[in-house]
């Protein structure tokens, strides 16, 4: 597969959605049923003028159908797909009908609302469908085609790699999501996910929940559920991206919202900063110190926590004075949740655990 380029600032490997090759394996099947030849590689179209060619991994003509199959390449992205065979079976559909998309083996159905598409559809998101479209239009044009047609997608072991994405908890049930809004995943960018939050926050909000949970990891999550009794699908696995949560809601409310997280964590927030990822922010004890300082904390434990290896050290140390750190952190991170909210009408309260589980600070 050619490679669209390398990121700047990085120098990383740019790679292609799901949908870029869903996209490609569709147009070279529907290539094929039309003229009795697979091109190969195969080059599709996508924005921003890019014109990624595909090899092709498998090729099948046979029995009125056409099936090519093409190799994920994620790029230096870590994606759970990458590597993935996604392949497109294609077959004449009835007059008029246009495109038809069907879910094969290892592509999920949608099972819940507040997705971008209906209840019982495949899961291949509505920019990927425009991509297809256009190429089979394309297809068509050039080779006396009709353009009617039914595209099935699969991915091998798409149900597996489905287990460690969203996709349970937001009802796409079956397999992997076919996604990409301009068919280039770009490394580290982590756009998957981030849209996954958003995804979840609709789901959750067509489910009438009035309450959901921003949750940093699974200790945190485990926390929330015991203390509110929350459904799974109000569960929004946050992880990092604070900012997306809060973004998000900002936009599209939720009456309620809890953010729960490790000291570590939230001390960030509480710090102001968004995204909670060790290599974009780092833990201020400095910060810190001046919370225990604002407290009215005597200076040898102000100095202790400005010196304090971790979030955690300071913590304990602030346990053993008896102050309460993880409520000064619970505050700041609340306040910085609802500076970034603008108003919009969330409200907002933070759970604060330790590395063991245990609530060490609750604000709101």
């Amino acid at each position: 597969m050619t490679i669209a380029g390398r990121e700047g600032s990085t120098g990383l490997r740019y790679g292609w959605t799901t949908g870029a090759c869903a996209t490609a394996a569709t147009t070279a099947a529907y290539t094929a049923l039309l003229t009795g030849e697979f091109p190969d590689p195969v080059t599709i179209d996508l924005p921003r003028d890019l014109h990624p060619s595909f090899a092709l991994a498998r090729e099948l003509l046979a029995d009125g159908a056409a099936v090519v199959g093409v190799v994920k390449d994620a790029g230096d992205d870590p994606d759970v797909t990458h590597g993935a065979l996604v392949s497109a079976r294609v077959t004449h559909g009835e007059p008029g009908t246009g495109v038809t998309f069907r879910a094969g083996a290892g592509v999920g159905t949608v099972t819940k609302p507040g997705l971008p598409l209906p209840v019982g559809e495949p899961a291949i998101n509505p920019m990927p469908r425009q991509f297809v479209r256009e190429h089979v239009a394309a297809v068509a044009a050039r080779h006396g085609g009709t353009g009617d047609v039914v595209v099935e997608v699969s991915v091998e072991h798409g149900e597996e790699l489905a287990r460690k994405t969203w996709n349970p908890r937001l009802g796409i049930l079956g397999g992997l999501s076919i996604l990409g809004t301009t068919g280039v995943v770009v490394p580290y960018s982590c756009s998957s996910w981030i849209d996954s939050i958003r995804r979840g926050i609709d789901v959750a909000r067509a489910a009438g929940h009035e309450h959901v949970a921003g949750c940093t990891g699974s200790t945190s999550e485990r926390v929330v559920t015991e203390l509110y009794g929350l459904p799974e699908d109000a569960l929004l696995d946050m992880g990092d991206f604070a900012g997306a949560v809060l973004k998000y809601l900002r936009r599209h409310p939720i009456p309620r919202l809890t953010v729960a997280g490790g000291i570590g964590k939230l001390a960030k927030l509480a710090d102001g900063h968004l995204d909670l990822h060790s290599g974009r922010s780092q833990v201020s004890t400095e910060s810190l110190a001046a919370m225990v300082r604002a407290a009215g904390s005597p200076p040898a434990l102000v100095d202790g926590v400005r010196t304090a290896n971790t979030a955690l050290d300071a913590l304990q140390q602030c346990q053993a004075a008896g102050l309460s750190l993880g409520d000064l952190v619970a505050a700041g991170a609340r306040g910085t949740a609802l500076g970034f909210l603008r108003g919009a009408p969330v409200e907002v309260d933070v759970v604060v655990i330790d590395r063991g589980g245990t609530i060490v600070g609750r604000a709101g």
